[in-house]
């Protein structure tokens, strides 16, 4: 009580006092606040029942008031005291052994202000930066402390500055080598006009710059010891110092792990300021010289690992509030959700910070942290989990894996688990690559695995895996066994052959209407040769007609290969061909823009530089989608959809080897070949046949796509409703695919 009143009294005494010269004011506090060490005798009672806080607080005023008085960037006479001084090593003494209790807070406390309350560049000068040094490590020691609030608000004011001057980092490098070799550095720093600080020579040897205005305050400080001449020589970004000390990245980690979120959130931050500075010394020593990568990445498997053994695939699909720096919940509403939300919400915002952090961060220093995230994480956790038997197992770990794709948006996160589930290998695809990549294998097969959903769950995998700007993906799964475009059959042209044109055709070219693969698709001709051949008859390049001409040849076969009695979308408003062209123009256009960078060739490979004799392999990849595609009559609904929409994400690749052999009707294919064209034939060519079997399947058909729509309440099951639904799902993929191949064209061709 009487050191409160004592305080009070103190106040009004200086309120009414006349005014000192700022200088001599600054000293009357620093020095009272040295006295009452000398005059005290109680040190147990708490800072807050002395003056020290008031006068600390002055103390900053005046610096403030000081720096607003002078020209920018000039030092004046009270902050030349605090400098020469050293009145922040004294404060960090006495913060380190919190005499009295409660002074270390005291102390964070005048760190902060001081360092984002005065613009001049302080940190340059080894009598600040070293005492914040020390005090950088007493940060983050005891989790849950009453100071870690004023710790990491410390931290961030120290990473906010290094944003701003980023070179400044190398002060905060701390070589531990016991090299006798001085850490020597060409570098020097600007520092404000006249402020004395203490730069670096060529030699390693600190000089003082002017001291500026201020009397004793402004005098040169006495020799530095050895530890400061160390302290002030910057660590040269060499191969040679590894062994360093990135203290402030080892307090943020620290205060990550802090039960107060608010805390953990901010020391997420300041460590995304830390990894994007520019400085290479740094992003080396962040990566080398701290646990960061590690530590991150055990603290995303040990997330993962809690989370239940099952979850059901559409909660994981549709979970929300996923965002690191807002991981707000509800215990309630969560676990009232579905078990496991609020751990799955964990894992997730921690995996998206993982992302955002490596998206920022120094090229070094992305690549590091994503290499650690594949080997601890990616191949020690989560590849066991998909290659297991259990298919409960699997479908978790598919589908938690089809979130973090959809999710990552970090170029070298990306890159790193692209390799992980397709492998690094590039050239034409053969059956030795399964014990190479047997995790991409796997994926594959999952995509035709006995379980429906798991199949699903592994094909939409794929669909958003081939979104991602990434060439590898697509080049993996397809583009290296198309290469050499070995799935055609090369004729060479007849010498008789003349381009002449007859009733405006030229001579050769085959009529759609005179096609007999559209033509008399009456039952007994439908298991014709010509009708189960691979492709319609061959329009040689040579002889094809005008592109425009071309493309419409195209479009009406993809149109016209389901037969009318087996088409029913003409019965329904609203669902022609004509709906598909908006999509297709606006996905064609994205998956442009992201393979222009690809540098892909703008037409095929001339067919005499192929190597039109080495056996053709369509890939695992294609061969599961086509295999898929040729049972699309007996196959689930949904399964139909998922397979339909990777081969039109695939058809929408501006590639003209994959156009080739997924949307051009007149291929000419090497015998045992098969295209996407092809399969549909034999598809419709069974169909042709079973409909025979199936009475009144026009009525039905209507039915079963009327209650797909919505338009028709659900009622009694309709036989053959597999079949049906197979049909339809058909007719509208030919649909989408004629959509797809008129807006290639159409776009390719417009300036």
């Amino acid at each position: 009580m009487f050191s409160k009143l004592s305080s009070i009294l103190q106040q009004a005494v200086e309120a009414l006092a006349p005014s000192l010269p700022l200088q001599e004011d600054f000293v009357y506090h620093w020095k009272a606040i040295t006295h009452y060490y000398i005059e005290t005798t109680d040190d147990k009672a708490p800072v807050t029942d002395t003056n020290i806080p008031s006068h600390l607080e002055q103390m900053l005023d005046i610096l403030v008031q000081e720096e607003s008085e002078r020209e920018s960037g000039e030092t004046g006479p009270c902050m030349e005291y605090l400098l020469h001084h050293k009145v922040l090593e004294t404060l960090y003494t006495l913060g380190k052994a919190d005499c009295p209790p409660g002074m270390k807070q005291q102390v964070l406390v005048f760190y902060t202000k001081l360092l984002g309350r005065i613009r001049q560049p302080l940190l340059p000068h080894i009598n600040v930066h070293r005492p914040v040094q020390k005090l950088i490590r007493l940060c983050g020691e005891v989790l849950a402390n009453p100071t870690e609030n004023e710790e990491i608000q410390f931290l961030c004011i120290v990473c906010s500055k290094l944003k701003q001057d980023p070179y400044l980092v190398n002060f905060f490098l701390e070589n531990k080598s016991k090299s006798t070799q001085p850490a020597a550095s060409s570098y020097s720093a600007p520092g404000p006009r006249g402020s004395g600080q203490v730069l670096t020579s060529d030699t390693g040897q600190p000089v003082t710059a002017g001291t500026g205005t201020g009397g004793d305050a402004g005098a040169n400080p006495p020799p530095e010891s050895s530890d400061d001449l160390k302290a002030s020589a910057l660590p040269e970004p060499s191969a040679n110092h590894v062994y360093q000390d990135y203290n402030l990245v080892n307090s943020l980690l620290n205060l990550t792990k802090s039960p107060d979120g608010r805390v953990a959130v901010k020391a997420c931050e300041g460590l995304m300021l830390l990894v994007s500075l520019p400085e290479p010394a740094a992003a080396k020593c962040l990566t080398q010289g701290t646990c960061m990568c590690e530590l991150l990445t055990d603290r995303l498997t040990s997330l993962y690992q809690a989370l239940p053994q099952s979850i059901d695939p559409l909660d994981i699909e549709t979970v929300e509030g996923i965002n690191w720096g807002l991981d707000s919940y509800n215990v309630k509403d969560d676990a009232s959700a579905f078990p496991g939300k609020r751990a799955l919400i964990s894992f997730l915002s921690w995996f998206d910070y993982c992302d955002q952090l490596i998206k920022e961060a120094h090229r070094m220093a992305a690549s590091a942290m994503a290499k650690c995230v594949r080997e601890r994480f990616l191949v020690g956790v989560m590849e066991p989990q998909l290659l297991q038997t259990s298919e409960i197992g699997i479908l978790t770990a598919t589908a938690l894996l089809h979130r973090i794709v959809r999710h990552v948006s970090s170029e070298a996160l990306l890159q790193e688990i692209v390799c992980f589930l397709l492998g690094e290998q590039r050239e034409p695809e053969t059956l030795r690559e399964i014990q190479r990549c047997p995790l991409r294998y796997r994926l594959i097969e999952h995509c035709n695995h006995i379980s429906d959903e798991i199949s699903i769950m592994t094909l939409r995998l794929f669909e958003h895996l081939l979104q991602k700007p990434n060439e590898h993906i697509l080049y993996n799964l397809c583009l290296r066994n198309l290469e050499e475009r070995n799935y055609t059959e090369y004729k060479p042209p007849c010498p008789e052959d003349k381009d002449i044109v007859e009733n405006g055709q030229i001579a050769g070219a085959v009529d759609l209407e005179e096609d007999p693969i559209f033509t008399d698709m009456s039952p007994e001709n439908t298991l014709s040769k010509e009708w189960l051949s691979a492709s319609p008859p061959v329009s040689p390049d040579h002889q094809r007609n005008d592109g425009k001409t071309e493309v419409h040849k195209i479009v009406n076969s993809f149109l016209c290969l389901v037969p009318d009695e087996a088409k029913s979308s003409y019965q329904v408003e609203g669902t022609g061909y004509d709906t598909y062209l908006r999509d297709a123009h606006r996905q064609f256009r994205d998956f442009c823009a992201v393979c222009l960078q690809w540098d892909w060739p703008g037409t095929a490979k001339a067919i005499e530089k192929c190597n039109l004799e080495a056996p053709f392999f369509e890939g695992h990849f294609l061969k599961v989608l086509f295999d898929r595609m040729g049972r699309i009559l007996d196959q689930p609904y949904d399964v139909n959809l998922q397979v339909t929409s990777v081969l039109s994400k695939l058809s929408l690749f501006p590639h003209p080897h994959l156009h080739e052999f997924l949307l051009d009707p007149y291929v000419n294919l090497a015998p045992g070949c098969r295209s996407l064209f092809s399969v549909i034939v034999r598809v419709v060519g069974d169909l042709m046949v079973r409909i025979q079997r199936i009475p009144d399947f026009t009525p039905k058909l209507l039915l079963v796509r009327k209650r797909l729509l919505g338009l028709e309440p659900d009622g009694p099951i309709v036989d053959h409703m597999t079949l049906l639904e197979g049909v339809i799902v058909l007719e509208e993929f030919c649909k989408e695919l004629a959509a797809i191949a008129f807006v290639k064209y159409h776009t390719c061709r417009t300036p």
